[in-house]
C-alpha cells in the first residue's frame, strides 16, 4: 500500500545506517537499504519498520491535514517555553571576588575594590523592570563577581522582590551563585528562610580545583569548600540545598573520573560536565588551558560512560547536560535551558543585569561588554523602560538569528530539534550572529554528544533505558 512521506531531515549516521527525523523530534535509525526502500515507497505495511515510521509521523496512510493537525500540537508543547517569556533574571550586586579563577570570564575586581556595587536605588529599579515580565514565573539568580562579599545588596534585593510580589502573586524563587567562602551559618539561615538556594563551583580533587580556582589568601580553597559545604548542609538540613557545577580545562581533560569521583564523595548526586566559555581570561589563556573539540568530547564519553557504570552498580548521580538532552530526544516536553532553545533563550528566557544597572540578554553578553563589546545590551534600568527593552528591535533581531528552523545548515539538520543556536557566542567566535556551523565548536561538541546518547539508546539495554529514564523525570 502506497504511503506519503511527511516532512523530515536526514543524514548518514555511519558507514551502515541513517538517522531520520520529523519536525518534533521523533526519530527512527535504519540501514542504508531501508532508508533507499523508505524514500522509494516500498515498505511494507506489514514491516515493523513501518508501523515505526507511521507512529512517529514520519510516513502516514491518512489524510495529510490531520497527521499535520497532531503534529503541530506536539510542536506547541516543544515550543510551550515561550509561554514563560524571560524566567530567570540574573543580578550582579557585585564585581569584588576574592577569588582569581584562571578561566573567569568577566572583569572582577578585587576584594578590597567597592567600586563597582549596585546602590540600592539601582536595585529597587532593577527589581520594578524583573517584576515587568508576562511570565508567571520568576527565578532571580545572584551572580557577580562574588554576590556573597556584598550580601547586604543580596538581602536588599531579595526583601524588595519579596515586598513586590506581595501583591504580584508570582512563583518567585532565588538562587545565588557563590564560592561559598564568605558564608557563615547566619547568612545560611537567611538564605534558608527566604528559599534561596546555593549554586557553588567545584572543578574535582583538591590539587585541580585549587588550580582552577585560587583565592586571593592564599588559602586551600578546596579544605575550605569541604568545610563550608558540610556546614552549609548541617545548617539548612538538607544536602540538597546546595548544587555544584564545574568548568573544564585542559588538565581536567584527563581526570575526567577523579572529577566524578569528588562529586559522588562530597555528597552531591549530580554533574554537568562543562567546557570553557570563550570569553574573559578563558580567551587570553586560550593556549594554556583550552582544548580541541575532539578532545572534549574524548573526555565527556569517557566521563558519561563512568557516570553510566557508577548507576548500574547502585549509586544514584547524573550528568545534567546528558539528561537536558535526553529530556528533548525522549519526550515531547521543552527544557529551560537557554542553549538547547529555539529562539535561543538569551533575552526572551534570561537576562542579566549588571552592577550599573546594564541590562544584557545573557551573562556571556555582559562578558563581552567588559571587553567594549555592546552588542547585546538591551539597555538600562535606569534609563529605559521594560518595553524598550524586552519588546525593541534589538532583541527582536538577536532572535531572528537564533532559530535553528531557519539558520543555514540548522535548517535542515536532523538533530536541530535537540539543540539550539546562541548568536552571542557566534559573534565572539566567528564574528557574526549566524555563525558557520561547519566549524562552530558549540554546534560540533553538541551534536557529537547527541549522536554518543542516540548511540547508547539504540543499545536497547533495559538497564540503561532505565537510567536514562530516572535521570529526566
Amino acid at each position: 500500500m502506497d504511503y506519503q512521506l511527511l516532512p523530515f531531515n536526514f543524514e548518514r549516521f555511519d558507514e551502515n545506517r541513517v538517522f531520520i527525523s520529523n519536525f518534533v523530534g521523533e526519530y527512527v535509525l535504519i540501514s542504508n537499504e531501508d532508508f533507499e526502500a523508505f524514500i522509494n515507497n516500498q515498505i511494507s505495511p506489514k514491516d515493523d519498520l513501518f508501523l515505526d515510521l507511521e507512529s512517529k509521523q514520519i510516513i502516514t496512510r491518512d489524510n495529510v491535514s490531520d497527521v499535520i493537525k497532531m503534529l503541530a500540537t506536539k510542536y506547541r508543547t516543544k515550543k510551550s517555553i515561550l509561554n514563560d517569556f524571560t524566567t530567570l533574571h540574573m543580578v550582579v550586586p557585585t564585581l569584588r571576588c576574592n577569588s582569581s579563577c584562571i578561566y573567569c570570564q568577566v572583569a572582577r575586581k578585587n576584594f578590597d575594590d567597592h567600586s563597582c556595587e549596585m546602590t540600592k536605588e539601582t536595585a529597587k529599579k532593577v527589581i520594578d523592570i524583573i517584576f515587568s515580565s508576562p511570565s508567571p514565573n520568576i527565578k532571580i539568580e545572584f551572580q557577580g563577581g562574588e554576590p556573597t562579599c556584598y550580601f547586604e545588596m543580596v538581602k536588599f534585593l531579595i526583601e524588595e522582590a519579596e515586598y513586590k510580589n506581595a501583591y504580584k502573586r508570582k512563583n518567585l524563587e532565588f538562587v545565588i551563585c557563590t564560592n561559598l567562602t564568605l558564608l557563615t551559618e547566619e547568612k545560611v539561615r537567611y538564605l534558608k528562610k527566604h528559599h534561596c538556594y546555593i549554586s557553588t563551583s567545584l572543578d574535582g580533587p583538591e590539587f585541580l580545583h585549587n588550580l582552577n580556582r585560587p583565592l586571593q589568601s592564599g588559602e586551600n580553597y578546596y579544605a575550605l569548600f569541604k568545610k563550608q559545604v558540610e556546614m552549609v548542609r548541617s545548617v539548612w538540613g538538607d544536602c540538597d540545598c546546595i548544587s555544584a557545577l564545574m568548568t573544564t580545562t585542559k588538565t581536567t581533560l584527563d581526570y575526567i573520573t577523579e572529577v566524578v569521583d569528588e562529586y559522588v564523595s562530597l555528597g552531591f548526586n549530580s554533574i554537568f560536565i562543562r567546557s570553557l566559555n570563550p570569553y574573559g581570561f578563558a580567551k587570553q589563556r586560550r593556549e594554556q588551558i583550552s582544548y580541541s573539540v575532539e578532545d572534549f568530547l574524548q573526555s565527556y564519553k569517557k566521563g558519561l560512560d563512568y557516570i553510566i557504570d557508577l548507576n548500574k552498580k547502585g549509586t544514584f548521580f547524573v550528568e545534567g547536560f546528558a539528561a537536558l538532552l535526553l529530556r528533548r530526544i525522549l519526550t515531547p516536553f521543552a527544557t529551560g535551558f537557554v542553549d538547547l532553545q529555539s529562539p535561543a533563550g538569551v533575552g526572551i528566557a534570561c537576562a542579566i543585569y549588571d552592577y550599573d544597572g546594564n541590562v544584557f540578554v545573557s551573562d556571556e553578553a555582559r562578558m563581552m561588554a567588559r571587553f567594549k563589546n555592546y552588542t547585546f545590551k538591551l539597555g538600562n534600568v535606569n534609563t529605559d523602560s521594560y518595553q524598550s527593552m524586552f519588546n525593541g528591535e534589538l532583541l527582536h533581531t538577536i532572535t531572528a538569528n537564533a532559530c535553528t528552523e531557519c539558520l543555514p545548515e540548522c535548517s535542515y539538520c536532523p538533530y536541530q530539534q535537540y539543540c539550539g543556536a546562541d548568536p552571542v557566542r557566534n559573534l565572539s567566535e566567528q564574528g557574526d550572529m549566524v555563525g558557520i556551523r561547519s566549524s562552530n565548536e558549540m554546534c560540533i561538541r553538541t551534536k557529537g554528544i547527541i549522536k554518543y546518547l542516540i548511540e547508547l539508546i539504540e543499545r536497547h539495554d533495559p538497564e540503561l533505558n532505565k537510567i536514562f529514564w530516572s535521570w529526566i523525570r
